[in-house]
This record gives C-alpha cells, sequence and structure tokens, in this order.
C-alpha cells in the first residue's frame, strides 16, 4: 500500500518526472500526467516514444512528483499493458486541463504504465529532510 503522503501528492493535478535507461545507460527523461492508487503509479504514453521502448527494454523507472517543495520518488519496474491506454490518457487530460484529450489517429497504439513501488523516496521542504518510506 502506498503511504498517504505518497497518494496525496500524486492525487493532486502534479506533473512527473518519469526517468528511465537508455540502450546506452544514460538516463532519459520525459514530463508526464500521472495516477496512483493504493498500490501503484500510472502514467500513459504512446509506444513510438522513446520512454515505451527504453521500459520494453529495461523496465526500470523512476517517477518523481512536486509540489510546493514536497516531492516524491517512486521507484519501481513497469508493467506495460495496451488495455486502458486511451481511457487513462481522456481521464488524465479532464483532470489536467479540464478538457478532453486530443484525438490521436487510429494507428498510434497507446498504453498503461503501472509501476508498483521498489522505493519510496520523499523530501520536504526543509533541507534535509528525506525519508525513505520503503
Amino acid at each position: 500500500m502506498l503511504p498517504d503522503k505518497v497518494r496525496k501528492l500524486f492525487a493532486a493535478p502534479h506533473y512527473g518526472v518519469v526517468a528511465t535507461v537508455e540502450p546506452d545507460g544514460t538516463p532519459q527523461s520525459s514530463l508526464v500526467w500521472v495516477r496512483a492508487d493504493d498500490e501503484a503509479v500510472y502514467f500513459s504514453t504512446l509506444k513510438d516514444r522513446r520512454k515505451y521502448t527504453n521500459l520494453v527494454t529495461n523496465p526500470h523507472v523512476s517517477i518523481l512528483v512536486e509540489a510546493e517543495g514536497d516531492y516524491v520518488e517512486v521507484r519501481g519496474a513497469a508493467e506495460l499493458t495496451e488495455a486502458g491506454g486511451r481511457e487513462l490518457i481522456d481521464s488524465l487530460a479532464q483532470e489536467y486541463t479540464g478538457s478532453p484529450f486530443r484525438t490521436e489517429t487510429a494507428d498510434k497504439v497507446r498504453v498503461v504504465v503501472r509501476i508498483v513501488p521498489d522505493k519510496i523516496l520523499t523530501v520536504g521542504p526543509k533541507p534535509g529532510t528525506v525519508e525513505r518510506l520503503r
């Protein structure tokens, strides 16, 4: 179960920064809309995006969300599924923008990325307040 502090930061529409690993071992970061439930963190991407191909090759992933000096980083292995990809992006677009998501062409395949945390780090607004929650 995700701790309350983590769920609260992911519950509000705060942008997440997803870090994946490139084939050469270097990091690749992307800004995403995110959501969490009691067990995992979710975002949506297209199959033709770099983060997707990186996660297929190496599922290790980190996602960070910040709000008013507090932030949480969730690390884990990505689980990828096409089921619910369009529904998730439509729901996130409504939360983040108040409008439906722009239409994508039918040849674009959208996926859900689910991250079950292996490690959770939080930092509060005071310097040096790092806390490892898992």
